[in-house]
């Protein structure tokens, strides 16, 4: 290993590599494979050239660069971005190790921009990286891709609400049973129900938008850790970026990971949502319940069982909730008392963060057409609602509003249950004049409490059930 600038495609060269003229040993192929990086941060080719060709800018106002050079760069770059759209973007030797680097795989994407440059320009392709780190470049890189991919989670998050009241809008009179650990509770409306995933799902869009606030931040030209030697002007380089200020501190800005990890909990939260909504799918769908089912579409069927149709969307999706919290664990694990500033296991951060994204952004489509494609049964809905004396709370209100304590009340309709229970009745079956032996309070007026209508009318507080509060919520999250 004697320096001679010669590797095979699976090393680098000592003299092609940025850090080279520190070393005098050739790289360790082990040690060189284990530490690239290419085949996960090549997703970020289009902020790295964004963030360079920005710079390229800063550049011209430190004095480094003159006009000239920097449009020549520029061209380069707009090139290298071009090639993109013909290459594949987990960057193959063709486009990555071409003739003039050796026919070598660059260490990550920032090196392998900054060898395809000089590959164009030569000596001039070198003078981009002047005052400026892999730190900061990848920092700069990793917010530009938060705030893309932030504003993709935005627009899925809000295509699922859109959906859900779609369909609530459909079922404002249709009644199912509410529950409370999976026994039938009170009823309730469709309707209502669903837009309780609609208010998860609004404070999913906050959280994600809160990230994006704290992730509109420019670390370029922090350098490695102590901020550029060169007069750059980092307020005009955040504002060209489209960042609302340069980061205050230059070893915060390349530590930094705070906001990933916001948009990684964001996710997170998303996806046990969309875990509780598919497990409730997978639940309507069972024959035990029965109040929906899936068009074949949206389905899948058994390879031994001919009868078999099962919601197999729907259960990947639950599972999947905990692959992204697994991924948010990752990373917290990764930053834990890591020290200041940067440190390599902050590559770790991407694949983590890519997955996520990815993950929940399937995820947000694929429960969006599982409720579009929801076929609600309206009567086996309503007969649960009936069954399971989700009446008996109404009732005991009936006899609080007549004036026994509710205490009271409750003892007194418990009785009246296990009655029911012992005669295979309803508590609705019983006439006034049974009634009132459990309590001289019941009048002919019960009668109005004793149906799912008078039970819902009955819920008329803001964000109950009552047929009024649910149109007046469905009005409010339409607009």
């Amino acid at each position: 290993m004697g320096g001679t600038g010669q590797a095979d495609v699976e090393g680098r060269a000592l003299s092609d590599q940025p850090w080279g003229g520190r070393f005098g040993e050739e790289p360790d192929p082990l040690i060189d494979r284990f530490t690239r990086s290419l085949a996960v941060d090549s997703r970020l080719l289009r902020e790295d050239i964004a963030g360079s060709r920005a710079y390229a800018k800063a550049l011209v106002g430190a004095g480094v660069l003159t006009g000239d050079e920097q449009r020549r760069i520029d061209q380069a770059l707009r090139e290298i971005e071009a090639e993109l759209h013909t290459e594949s973007t987990d960057p193959p030797p063709p486009l990555w190790g071409r003739a003039g680097v050796g026919g070598l795989i660059p260490e990550d994407i920032h090196m392998a921009v900054e060898h395809r440059l000089r590959e164009k320009l030569g000596p001039l392709g070198g003078k981009l990286h002047t005052g400026r780190s892999r730190n900061d470049q990848v920092a700069v890189d990793l917010r530009l891709y938060v705030k893309t991919a932030g504003v993709q989670l935005l627009e899925a998050i809000s295509m699922l609400e859109a959906t859900l009241i779609v369909r609530a809008e459909e079922h404002l009179d249709t009644v199912m049973p509410g529950y409370t650990h999976t026994q039938r509770a009170q009823p309730v409306l469709l309707a209502h129900h669903l837009l309780a995933y609609v208010e998860m799902l609004r404070r999913d869009h906050g959280r994600v938008r809160d990230a994006l606030n704290r992730a509109d931040v420019s670390p370029l030209g922090a350098g490695a850790l102590a901020g550029s030697g060169f007069p750059i002007d980092r307020a005009a380089l955040a504002e060209e970026l489209g960042f609302a200020m340069a980061a205050a501190n230059s070893l915060d800005a390349v530590g930094d990971r705070d906001f990933v990890l916001e948009l990684m909990a964001a996710c997170s939260m998303a996806m046990v949502h969309l875990s509780r909504l598919c497990g409730e799918i997978v639940l309507w769908t069972s024959a035990e319940f029965a109040f929906a089912s899936l068009p074949d579409a949206l389905a899948s069927g058994s390879s031994m069982m001919p009868n078999k149709k099962n919601p197999c969307a729907a259960e990947l999706v639950r599972a999947k909730s905990g692959r992204v919290a697994g991924d948010l664990v990752n990373l917290l694990m990764v930053l834990k008392g890591l020290p200041l500033a940067y440190n390599r296991d902050l590559q770790e951060d991407k694949e983590a963060l890519f997955d996520a994204v990815d993950t929940t952004l399937s995820c947000l489509q694929v429960t969006a057409r599982l409720v579009a494609g929801l076929r609600f049964d309206r009567e086996a809905m309503r007969s649960a609602a009936l069954a399971g004396y989700t009446l008996a709370t109404e009732v005991a209100d009936y006899l609080s509003r007549k004036g026994m304590p509710f205490r009271d009340a409750h003892r007194v309709v418990g009785q009246l249950v296990a009655k029911a229970i012992e005669s295979h009745r309803q508590i609705e079956d019983f006439s006034l004049a049974e009634l009132q032996q459990f309590s001289s309070l019941f009048a002919a007026d019960v009668s109005d409490h004793l149906t799912l209508e008078g039970a819902l009318k009955s819920r008329d507080v803001i964000g109950g059930t009552a047929p009024a509060r649910v149109k007046e919520a469905l009005a409010r999250v339409k607009a």
